[in-house]
């Protein structure tokens, strides 16, 4: 079986542009569904006719990530020369989307007799911003018109309100029957004899104050031809499927995965943002997050650097230059800060929403300079140091004046806007932080992980200034990692709980509640190694682990509900991190067993496509893993994930400054073997290849190109 994520629609996405229709290939005008593109809905209702009755669908998919086909045939219905029987008329709808969507219609006659029909196609545009989509409270606030121009054979509606312009183009293309416009509806008049076909292709050009996203020319088969590559979206995604480190396994269903993850990303590319063709960056999911994202790209490039770890260069470059200069408090922006989230829809525009871009995320900025220090570390780059001092200085400054509010020594948020988000960890839904008896924690909170992202991020910062030559400061940041270590251990950690707190509440008083945040602080390093002991037994209790994956939040919690967002629910991501915090410490076994999980729940799903997150219910004969009905798929951090669990099992760990490469391989009995082919650790390629006999792991390397030396080394925690 494979389970599907949400009610059944068809979703077609190319940066920053994306389709969603049901699986007729139609759009109810009161729906989500929709033709969206940088944040607005250029398309709000299709629906297409045989002579005024619906077509029938027999069936649809997606065959790649950015191209649709769905199959109807018609009802019986009479025409000027009499009754037509059912499926006398069949229909071929291909979508395919690069910068707008190019549109192709096929009908065949598979009668004996000549028929004439009308074909109808209505069209409708509400331009509405993707929050009140979400939200189903759409304002309309400008004004929209629309103008059929005969002598071009294009429909075009146009929004306007003050300087927010968006327009639709809809422009029928190598047809034999002339199209007409009336009452809402782009109408051909069509004979066919038996056995003709008749085609035409529909052009959806989406113009705004900034850009002409144009359809391109090619129909959807030489679009999808995998003999030619016809288009710049197919080259550079062959690209980026070519320069990743591949993958042999037994495993299928590894493979299976594996593969799947690197087209999820791919596909997730914000082409706007490119740098090169090799520096890019990833949107967070779709449908809901086709934007940047501060935390989601940094997470995305720390996951991916043992496939292709140049991938963060986009990340780094994008968010440095849009990091914060000043104080504003209506986008939760200090100076020092990396963003949350950036949105263009209308909104946006007129300053409705803070999101130009929006400040109001905690663990950003520490996560901005884990991911510096990390990519360095993989590229052996010192002008990646040198290029960012300044930036990561900034980071340094804000964590000490901005991100610990009130002077404390650990890090606190509380948001400044009046649209501002509530809770800014990754668990960044309103209701996400509770106490043990499910009610709401109040602002400013001190999460967990908060210090320890930032304890991790202050030691890496100090081997990095060590190499820029500023030994004294670097020594500095060491210093106050090591305090900050103390007074973790002494505020966090519960005895009661046998784990560390979810957060200190604004009387900094202990949160108790157990949540998968504690195994972050495992992942960052500033757990001493006999409580992350405790903390990992912890975690793998019932209450906690549900055979899937570690839920977000204990059972024994009273705000559990294992299909919630962030009360009990499980995160691919989240489990990744928690994975590789469990090896860090030295926990194979348990590391191993968290990453069986979360494979043995991808198998389910439709494609192996992970979905941001799934239900916390319990693993049981019978039982299958059920999907958070508005998750996002795909989604970059879910997709990478599967890196994590594999750099965790494998224990690669680079130092390309020193040209070394280190593995601590322990493959469990459901991985046997697997081997990684052109690793890339600083200018060198790498096979690696790992094995299991008896239990032990036996593994070797061989240099494809450059000079790296591979070696076998245990993962530590941080020794100050």
């Amino acid at each position: 079986m494979r389970v599907t994520v949400g009610p059944p629609i068809l979703m077609i996405n190319h940066g920053s542009t994306f389709m969603a229709t049901d699986l007729a290939g139609e759009i109810n005008p009161h729906s989500h569904l929709g033709l969206f593109s940088d944040d607005t809905r250029f398309l709000s209702h299709y629906a297409c006719y045989v002579d005024g009755s619906p077509w029938i669908r027999l069936t649809s998919a997606t065959t790649t990530y950015y191209a649709a086909r769905v199959y109807l045939i018609n009802p019986q219905f009479t025409s000027r020369q009499g009754k037509i029987a059912q499926g006398d008329l069949s229909l071929i709808i291909s979508r395919t989307v690069e910068q707008g969507i190019h549109e192709d219609l096929d009908i065949t006659n598979n009668s004996s007799k000549p028929v004439k029909f009308n074909l109808e196609i209505a069209l409708g545009s509400d331009f509405a911003d993707i929050f009140e989509v979400e939200s189903q409270q759409c304002v309309r606030r400008g004004h929209i018109e629309t103008r059929w121009r005969e002598a071009e054979n294009q429909l075009e509606t146009s929004y306007k309100n003050d300087t927010f312009y968006r327009c639709l183009i809809y422009k029928p293309c190598n047809f034999t029957s002339q199209p007409h416009y009336a009452n809402g509806r782009v109408t051909f008049e069509i004979s066919l004899e038996p056995s003709q076909t008749w085609h035409t292709c529909c052009k959806y050009n989406l113009i705004d104050n900034k850009h002409v996203r144009e359809a391109v020319d090619f129909c959807c088969e030489d679009m999808v031809n995998p003999t030619t590559i016809n288009t710049e979206i197919e080259r550079l995604h062959c690209q980026w499927r070519d320069s990743v480190t591949g993958i042999v396994c037994a495993n299928e269903d590894v493979v299976r995965l594996y593969r799947q993850s690197v087209e999820d990303l791919g596909s997730l590319r914000l082409y706007d943002y490119d740098f090169e063709p090799d520096i890019w960056l990833p949107a967070a999911g779709v449908p809901k997050f086709v934007t940047l994202f501060g935390r989601d790209s940094l997470i995305i490039s720390l996951q991916n650097m043992i496939i292709h770890p140049g991938f963060a260069r986009g990340a780094l470059q994008k968010l440095g230059q849009l990091q914060a200069t000043e104080l504003d408090d209506w986008r939760d922006a200090q100076p020092g800060k990396i963003l949350h989230e950036v949105r263009q829809g209308e909104l946006a525009h007129f300053g409705k929403v803070p999101h130009t871009p929006y400040y109001g995320t905690a663990d950003a900025t520490p996560l901005f300079l884990i991911t510096l220090h990390e990519t360095w570390k993989w590229l052996g780059d010192d002008s990646l140091l040198q290029n960012n001092r300044d930036k990561a200085l900034r980071c340094l400054e804000w964590i000490d004046n901005y991100g610990d509010l009130d002077g404390d020594g650990f890090q606190e948020y509380q948001t400044q806007s009046s649209r501002g988000i509530e809770n800014q960890g990754w668990k960044d839904s309103g209701n996400a932080v509770v106490y043990p008896d499910g009610t709401q924690v109040k602002a400013p909170k001190a999460l967990c992980e908060l210090q320890g992202y930032v304890f991790d991020a202050w030691m890496r910062m100090a081997e990095v200034f060590d190499v820029l030559g500023e030994g004294n400061f670097a020594q500095e940041l060491r210093i106050k990692a090591a305090k900050l270590q103390v007074r973790f251990e002494e505020h966090f950690w519960s005895e009661d709980l046998d784990c560390y707190v979810f957060a200190l509440d604004p009387q900094k008083k202990p949160v108790r509640s157990l949540t998968s945040n504690a195994g972050h602080c495992l992942w960052s390093g500033i757990a001493s190694p006999e409580r992350a002991a405790r903390v990992v037994k912890r975690l793998m209790q019932p209450d906690m682990w549900s055979g899937w994956g570690i839920r977000t939040l204990s059972t024994e919690n009273h705000a559990y509900n294992p299909y919630s967002y962030h009360l009990g629910s499980i995160w691919p991501h989240d489990n990744g991190i928690i994975a590789m915090g469990f090896k860090r410490y030295g926990f194979t076994a348990e590391a191993a067993q968290i990453a069986e999980g979360i494979f043995d729940a991808a198998k389910y799903f439709a494609s192996y496509r992970l979905p941001e997150l799934f239900a916390g219910i319990k693993r049981e004969p019978a039982a299958f893993p059920v999907p958070y009905i508005e998750a996002n798929v795909p989604q970059g951090w879910a997709a990478a994930s599967v890196f994590h669990f594999i750099q965790a099992i494998l224990g690669l760990e680079a130092d390309a400054p020193h040209q070394l490469l280190y593995v601590d391989p322990h493959l469990p009995k459901w991985l046997p073997e697997i081997e990684l082919q052109h690793v890339e650790i600083g200018n060198s390629r790498v096979d690696l290849q790992f094995w299991r006999e008896g239990e032990i792991t036996h593994w070797d390397a061989v240099v494809k190109s450059g000079e790296v030396e591979v070696k076998r080394q245990t993962w530590q925690p941080w020794r100050i």
